[in-house]
């Protein structure tokens, strides 16, 4: 995803340019959708906060200011929305293979998923999705989470050789 792209899509929203929010969701919503689904663990919820998300960029779009990073901020809508439904609902649910597949990986991203619903913590889940599904590097994980660059790193090269080992 190019921020740039985003940047300007987001300034185009705030313009009052509705097209712009269609094209922004095109480009980011499986991005969205895999984490919120990291978080929540329950795809219909994951779907009720990407929905929400989206609602909240178009209101809040005037609010935004671009610093090079605007998927940290439409991540960071996502991950208030789902910290608000989890405090809500007080409760998780078990995440299946099927809804972890509606986030479209193929082949090898298959079976990493599948290894992480089953081995994984759900914050090393989450590492994984945002780098391994949507492309983040860690240092915009390590934002994301608000964790620091280290512990993002040295979770996510535990995750992975968790994965490997349970592969073996």
């Amino acid at each position: 995803m190019a921020d740039r792209t985003i940047d300007s899509l987001l300034r185009a929203i705030a313009d009052g340019q509705t097209n712009a929010l269609s094209e922004l969701y095109e480009r980011t919503d499986k991005a969205v959708y895999a984490f919120a689904l990291s978080i929540l663990k329950n795809a219909q919820d994951a779907e009720d906060v990407m929905h929400d998300c989206y609602v909240n960029i178009f209101r809040s779009a005037s609010c935004y200011h671009s610093d090079g990073k605007p998927m940290a901020w439409i991540l960071t809508i996502t991950r208030n929305l789902c910290m608000n439904l989890l405090r809500t609902r007080k409760r998780t649910v078990e995440l299946t293979e099927a809804a972890w597949l509606r986030a479209e990986p193929t082949g090898e991203d298959r079976l990493i998923l599948s290894m992480c619903m089953q081995e994984l913590s759900d914050t090393e889940r989450q590492i994984v999705v945002l780098h391994a599904i949507a492309g983040f590097k860690h240092r915009e994980i390590a934002q994301f989470l608000s964790m620091t660059l280290s512990g993002v790193l040295s979770k996510y090269h535990r995750a992975i050789q968790k994965m490997k080992r349970s592969v073996q």
